[in-house]
């Protein structure tokens, strides 16, 4: 082989190398980072579940787990945060309402049912009179407990009450003279029930499951499937159809995901598909 052909066989070879490595470069540069806000249990799990899946599709996933609910959306507002994932809808209607939020609800992946617990009852029937009741301070929550006191026959509700808006005010009727204190911070519900604080403890699933508690077996009433209460994504107006962000909303709602959650959760948390 002549020099010149060796030459052009050299410099061939190097432009394929380098070819190569731009290739390369762009399919890394195409990868699109997604930081999502969310509380620890159970939706950080639930992300990091479908992680690998979403890397293989080109969405690095990354989860931000924080403790404070308040913070979550003032994140995604400034930016800090594409999508959150740790509330229900009517939580998400009240933020817009008190701080005009820009925010969207692009769909459900979840329902934590948020459940009655009791040291002194087994059932939510024998609750004695003048009970008290221990409830936290999320008043998005106070509509859901309104519909397990009602299902149990504890109360009845003032008619025209829209259950998302409701608040302990629209009780019509309290027979058993139940007496309500509402100003605790919902992960401080298990501490409450372990220490027999109250006749009736409501805790939300994820913070039973943090506690310790599995709400299938530990609660005496638990909330309906048919709640109106899953827990939600959430983007900045106008996000929505952004493509990797449509990848994770299929990622978590897609049969397989759902599935898993049912039996990894153990009915302590339910899919919302």
């Amino acid at each position: 082989m002549s020099k010149k052909h060796r030459l052009i066989k050299f410099v061939t070879a190097a432009a394929v190398l380098v070819l190569g490595a731009s290739t390369f470069g762009s399919t890394a540069e195409a990868a699109t980072t997604l930081k999502v806000g969310a509380t620890k249990t159970p939706h950080s799990i639930i992300l990091n579940h479908v992680k690998p899946q979403l890397k293989k599709e080109g969405v690095n996933l990354k989860v931000t787990v924080f403790q404070d609910y308040s913070l979550i959306d003032k994140a995604l507002v400034a930016k800090n945060l594409d999508v959150t994932y740790f509330a229900h809808k009517p939580y998400l209607e009240q933020e817009i309402a008190k701080n005009g939020y820009k925010i969207s609800d692009i769909g459900a992946v979840h329902l934590e049912p948020i459940g009655a617990y009791s040291k002194t009852v087994k059932s939510l029937k024998n609750v004695k009179d003048g009970a008290t009741v221990l409830v936290s301070n999320n008043r998005p929550d106070y509509g859901r407990i309104l519909q397990i006191l009602k299902d149990a026959n504890l109360i009845t509700i003032k008619k025209g009450t829209k259950l998302t808006d409701a608040d302990f005010t629209d009780i019509a009727s309290n027979p058993k003279h139940l007496k309500f204190k509402h100003n605790y911070d919902p992960k401080l519900m298990p501490e409450l029930y372990k220490n027999n604080e109250g006749d009736v403890i409501f805790i939300n699933a994820n913070f039973a499951v943090q506690g310790g508690l599995n709400p299938k077996n530990d609660a005496i009433a638990l909330e309906k499937k048919s709640s109106p209460y899953a827990n939600i994504l959430e983007v900045r107006k106008g996000d929505k159809n952004k493509p990797a962000i449509k990848k994770l909303k299929k990622a978590l709602q897609s049969k397989s995901t759902q599935n898993w959650i049912s039996k990894h959760f153990k009915g302590a948390v339910l899919p919302a598909k």
